[in-house]
């Protein structure tokens, strides 16, 4: 049998749309974009990332959606074929590749992100965070050094386990292990999500929370702004690194693209949105700035906890949710280079998984921890290796494959992409021209503003 013929299909569109949804939260919606708001003027940016999601969110998601399902094979030949009568060159493989790269980039320290939340969940079952009295910056920014980056052994022994989680849902299949976990991971991620807003916005001055995340300050929407918003849109979809075009090619030839793009570009506005609201009542209930960046989660939020009646118990939901987001996500962004490695070698799942799991565990993760403990004096373009890792994947590979994707769908594809969208002659040329023309603009302007 061919490849396409042992594929497997999604048993439903529900279940593609929770797989996507739980592909496209993650991190990024519940660690980054929080964080994004605060440094960034609250309101102001939750208004942008909306609009934005509907500027180059969703016309994204179909791009890799016609891309993916057109050909039902993996990221790296899902850019091969023929195309309008004539054979695609092979140059255009490139593109998977780059997808490819920009994968193992993003797990090479999303992993150990996991590690450290492990490692927070496990201190505050075992009392080494202890909230018995409020905390303070001081002790929280000293508990984030001795624990996370002067910790080496025990980050990795975290990140290990949750390498080892991902494995052995892995090596179940598209169906019986990603599809299933997902079943129940992302009801749990929901309960876990509503519980932690409804705690939040019932605490004493949580509307002044409130109002500083939902009212925008007008004044400080600049076009830079905008542009970096856009930017964060790539990364809160997985768009550019293979994801979305690994899960759509084991989507049924018959499911309405546009009806599955947008209720994934609003599930994951929603959510996005939510983890807002799970933390900014809390911050200015407790008094805690907002702007702390990266370490909002890792060092602001424990002192809210400390300051909250059952704050061990709210952390550690707090906590469960990030795994759980960390998770879904994970297992997505591993199956990009697993589809890969099977069906461009012959290798055996067991095996393919094996190897994709190891080498981004000894090249990317040990490395990413080494360059917060051993290594922190070593830089890469000036930056620590794990935010190398972050920034070359983030704002190099996955925006060039982006934009590569959106040329390939306009310049090559032509007629092939919209009859693979297969919507009305209307929608389908109105979108197949703002990707052709205003798509490849709008990207380069993201890409230069992010050098």
């Amino acid at each position: 049998m061919s490849n396409q013929e042992e594929r497997q299909s999604w048993s439903s569109r529900l279940a593609y749309v929770m797989t996507v949804a739980g592909a496209t939260v993650g991190f990024g919606a519940t660690w980054r974009f929080p964080y994004l708001v605060g440094e960034n003027g609250g309101g102001a940016y939750v208004f942008l990332f909306c609009v934005a999601m509907i500027v180059i969110g969703i016309p994204m998601i179909l791009v890799e959606n016609v891309i993916g399902r057109r050909m039902k094979v993996n990221a790296i030949d899902a850019f091969s074929g023929h195309a309008n009568g004539k054979k695609i060159a092979r140059g255009w493989k490139i593109l998977g590749y780059t997808g490819l790269l920009g994968a193992f980039g993003i797990l090479a320290y999303y992993m150990v992100l996991g590690g450290w939340v492990l490692e927070y969940i496990g201190s505050l079952l075992t009392g080494k965070l202890d909230f018995s009295q409020p905390l303070n910056v001081e002790y929280t920014a000293s508990f984030l050094k001795e624990n996370i980056h002067d910790n080496l052994w025990g980050i990795i022994a975290y990140t290990l386990l949750f390498v080892i989680v991902n494995y052995f849902i892995l090596v179940k299949g598209i169906v019986d292990g990603i599809e299933r976990s997902v079943k129940y991971l992302m009801p749990i991620l929901f309960v876990f999500l509503l519980v932690m807003v409804i705690r939040n916005i019932t605490l004493p001055g949580a509307m002044e929370g409130i109002s500083f995340y939902l009212m925008p300050d007008f004044s400080k929407i600049t076009p830079q702004l905008f542009v970096f918003v856009l930017g964060q849109v790539f990364f809160a979809l997985s768009l550019g690194f293979g994801v979305l075009i690994t899960l759509s090619s084991y989507l049924d030839k018959n499911e309405n693209l546009v009806k599955t793009a947008t209720i994934t570009g609003i599930m994951n506005t929603i959510i996005a949105v939510l983890a807002g609201f799970m933390i900014f009542p809390s911050l200015f209930s407790f008094g805690v700035p907002p702007d702390s960046g990266p370490t909002l989660v890792f060092q602001s939020l424990p002192i809210v906890f400390s300051n909250m009646w059952g704050g061990t118990i709210f952390a550690i939901i707090f906590f469960g949710l990030l795994v759980v987001a960390a998770l879904t996500t994970s297992l997505t962004i591993y199956e990009v280079i697993i589809t890969a490695l099977q069906e461009k070698t012959k290798m055996g799942r067991k095996k393919a998984i094996a190897v994709t799991l190891g080498v981004i565990f000894i090249l990317g993760n040990i490395p990413s921890i080494l360059g917060d403990n051993l290594w922190k004096e070593t830089t890469i373009i000036g930056k620590s290796i794990f935010d190398a890792f972050d920034y070359i994947s983030g704002n190099i590979l996955f925006i060039l494959t982006a934009l590569g994707s959106a040329i390939f769908v306009g310049f090559v594809l032509k007629d092939e992409a919209k009859e693979e969208l297969g919507a009305g002659r209307t929608f389908t040329n109105l979108w197949f021209n703002y990707v052709r023309f205003v798509i490849p603009v709008i990207i380069l302007v993201i890409f230069f503003n992010s050098l």
